[in-house]
Parts: structure tokens; sequence; C-alpha cells
């Protein structure tokens, strides 16, 4: 079931992916043909989604990967790269359209309002169809992705009403206007998602997690005292790892010690942590960390 899942997972951001591609090619042409900025600007950001499915569809077959001698975790972390690397090319392109479509204001072009018209309509077809497509992904990847998406379908609504406008009125700063709103929306994004990816690579504790509620829900398992020297980081943003110390009775018979371990483990599983490294203690038992060497 699982290798179903990540097949399909991954023939649907493939899929996207070839999607994208092609009309971001087609997009940049009309770009250039119709003197739009506001369609420039959005060929910007589907290039950076195409460049984010590329990486995405590579590390989704990576992260199939077992765990080697190297990476002992596994491959899934590598993920991180490719939102990074997609971040940075975000940012630089969008700086670069804010300085095209800046002086624009004040010295606006006329855009060809047909062509703009034609190729928003194709634009809300190309980029919905691939959501379609999408739809009901399970992966957190494919999730992303479908978000990626519906954003360019609301960029492209943005540039078909705005093309409607200029058949009838001649308004050239309404183009410029448009790609700059469309540049901030995007970077807004950006440094949104950035702030998460960095949380992860700086190994802090998930959102959706805190050490005081894992602790808590632990020591309230039959047989445990205490709960202590708690850390929580994750691979990916969606598989988690907890390590602890966790005190129980010092006459506790061995076969209880493996069941609280077991219960312990399951407790973590159930919110939502992938991997748990617990370590028994006895109480009265002197805890020795690493620093105290």
């Amino acid at each position: 079931m699982h290798a179903h899942v990540a097949g399909r997972s991954e023939a649907n951001i493939r899929t996207a992916f070839i999607l994208n591609l092609l009309f971001t090619i087609v997009e940049v042409a009309g770009g250039i043909y119709t003197g739009s900025l506001a369609i420039t600007a959005d060929a910007l950001h589907d290039l950076g989604d195409s460049f984010s499915l590329g990486l995405a569809w590579f590390f989704e077959r990576i992260a199939q990967k077992k765990p080697s001698s190297l990476f002992s975790y596994g491959y899934r972390r590598f993920s991180l790269l490719a939102a990074l690397i997609n971040a940075l090319v975000l940012i630089g392109g969008s700086i670069l359209i804010l300085s095209l479509a800046v002086p624009g204001l004040f010295s606006p072009g006329t855009p060809d309002a047909p062509g703009m018209f034609l190729l928003s309509l194709l634009g809300i077809t190309a980029n919905g169809a691939a959501a379609y497509r999408m739809r009901g992904g399970k992966t957190l990847n494919e999730q992303l992705v479908v978000w990626h998406l519906l954003e360019d379908v609301l960029g492209w609504a943005a540039v078909l009403v705005v093309s409607i406008v200029l058949l009838f009125r001649d308004i050239a700063w309404l183009d410029p206007a448009l790609s700059i709103l469309i540049t901030l929306f995007v970077l807004w994004n950006v440094i949104r998602n950035s702030r998460r990816t960095l949380l992860i690579f700086l190994q802090g504790v998930p959102p959706s997690l805190s050490i005081d509620a894992v602790e808590e829900a632990l020591v309230a398992l039959l047989g445990v005292c205490e709960v202590h020297d708690t850390h929580i980081w994750s691979l990916d943003g969606e598989h988690h790892i907890l390590t602890a110390h966790v005190v129980i009775d010092a006459d506790t018979p061995a076969d209880a010690v493996r069941e609280i371990r077991c219960r312990v483990k399951q407790r973590a599983a159930e919110m939502g942590i992938s991997h748990a490294t617990i370590e028994i203690e006895e109480q009265g038992e002197v805890c020795v960390r690493p620093e105290d060497f």
C-alpha cells in the first residue's frame, strides 16, 4: 500500500511538473509578445513553481531510498535543500521584476490586452488542470504543490480581470501595478515558507508539537514517573524525531520495563512522531549528560 501511494504521488508531481513547465515556456513568450509586466511577473512565479515541482519530483524519488551508513535517518531531509534553492530563485527573480515594474508605474507602456486575455484563459486552464490532477494528495509534497498551483490560478484570474478592463479603458498603469501586487504576494509566501524551512534546518521543535505537551502525555502513562531531557525536531516538516529520558520505579520488573517502553513509543507515534529513542532510567539514578564529562 505504501509503495502504491508513493508511486501515485510521484506520478502526480511528474504530471504537474510537465504541465507547468510547458506552460511557463508559453507564458514567457506571451509576456514578451504582449509587453505585459503582469504576465512576465507571473511567468517568473511559474518558473519558480516549475523548478520547485522538478525538485519535488526528484526528491520524491530520493525519499524512497532506505537509510544508509552515510545517511542513517534516510534521505528525506534533502527536500529542504530544494525549498531553500527555490526560495533564493524566487527572491532574486522578484527583485528583478520589481526593478522593472516600479518605474513602469510612472511611464507605463501599452500592453496587448487581447493577448493578455487569451493567455490568462490558457493560464487558468493549464494550472487548474494540474491542480485537479493533484487533488486528494496525501503527502506533504503533494499538498504544497497544490497550494502553488492554486496561487497560480488566482494570479491568472487577476490578469484576466485587468485584461478585460484594458479592453474597454486605457489605464496602462494597471499592468505594472498588478505585476507589483503579484510579485509582493509571491515574496510574502516565499518568506513565510522560508521561515518554516529554516526552523526545520535549525532543528527547532515542530509547530504541531511542544515539549511540555509531549512530556505531560508520556508521564500520564502507567509506570512512568518522570520524563526529562526531551528533544524534538523534524527531518522534513512531516517526519518528526523524539529523544527522551523516561524515569520508572527502581523495582520495576524487566517485562514491565519493556511494556512501558512500548507504551511510550506508541503514545509518541499517536502524537505524530515517526521515530522515538527512549532511554529508561530508575528513580534515584543520576542522569549523566554529555556535557557532564
